[in-house]
């Protein structure tokens, strides 16, 4: 049994910015892995892209990531357009891909199913109730709560949210995607309605702000961490989490796993591409950063 199991579509990716242009692979699957493969953490991805960017298979797996990995017609195309703020964006999909099944993860055990949908049909409602009958289910919701028009990016609601979120033990979101699924602009108020539909552990995202997490009746603040300097913010969310589940799988407590997910975010930022660095390298940025708070 593997501790984390990632399940996404690994994408083409044009990240474009004020500053450049830069064409990488990406996805939650990817930045998620790449993220993760230096902790102490059994991890498996199963991903699922064509057969002419198999390469990017390739290039994990010599990272020492074990992949499962299926291929179809197409690799999804993403281009990320960011502004000068960049904790928004605009999006265009010019490629899809085929959505996983049972049969493909039936063989899979894991304590934590990490599901990262890109949009709405990539992971059907079965395929999570399957998954959760054998392992807790973590949700990063963006993917379905996206429809793609003329190649354009738009959100919509989630048609079986109320069901799905039933068998979703962690549920990451930012604060527009919780707008979208719950109706309420106020944090709290969403968050406790994501836990009234069953969520366990509610994870809101706020960009440069920092995130709140509700769980047991509880609310915690966590900060964000400035970065030394803002290169590429393409990936954080899944880099957050990676670094959140595996500090919840080795049982730290709700707080010091989301300011280790917090701080590998951070550090993320710094330089395109995915998060690379150690365990340790994110323990002496958060003991820095926080020295640095008490001193304020």
């Amino acid at each position: 049994m593997y501790d984390i199991c990632c399940v996404g579509h690994i994408t083409l990716d044009k990240v474009v910015t004020p500053d450049s242009v830069v064409e990488m692979p990406g996805g939650t699957s990817f930045y998620f892995s790449k993220a993760i493969c230096n902790m102490d953490v059994s991890f498996l991805l199963v991903t699922s892209l064509a057969e002419k960017e198999m390469n990017f298979v390739r290039d994990l797996r010599d990272d020492n990531i074990e992949v499962k990995a299926f291929p179809c017609e197409n690799t999804v195309y993403f281009e990320n357009i960011y502004p000068e703020n960049k904790d928004h964006r605009t999006q265009k999909v010019s490629q899809t891909a085929d959505p996983f099944n049972i049969e493909q993860l039936k063989e899979v055990d894991a304590k934590i199913f990490h599901l990262g949908p890109l949009l709405a049909n990539d992971i059907s409602l079965e395929v999570i109730k399957s998954l959760a009958a054998r392992g807790k289910v973590s949700l990063d919701v963006q993917g379905f709560l996206r429809t793609v028009q003329n190649n354009n990016v738009y959100p919509i609601d989630w048609t079986d949210k109320k069901e799905a979120l039933k068998n979703v033990h962690i549920l990451k979101a930012n604060e527009s995607e919780m707008e979208v699924l719950t109706g309420q602009k106020d944090i709290r108020r969403g968050a406790r309605l994501l836990k009234d539909w069953g969520v366990q552990e509610v994870v809101i995202t706020l960009g440069s702000i920092g995130s709140v997490i509700f769980t047991d009746g509880v609310f915690y603040d966590i900060p964000a961490f400035a970065p030394s300097r803002i290169s590429d913010t393409t990936g954080c969310g899944d880099t957050y989490m990676a670094g959140y589940l595996y500090k919840r799988i080795k049982s730290a407590g709700i707080q010091e796993a989301a300011e280790f997910g917090a701080t590998m975010a951070s550090l993320k930022i710094e330089s395109p591409g995915p998060f690379t660095g150690s365990e340790q390298h994110v323990v002496e940025f958060l003991d820095k950063n926080r020295n640095s708070i008490r001193n304020v």
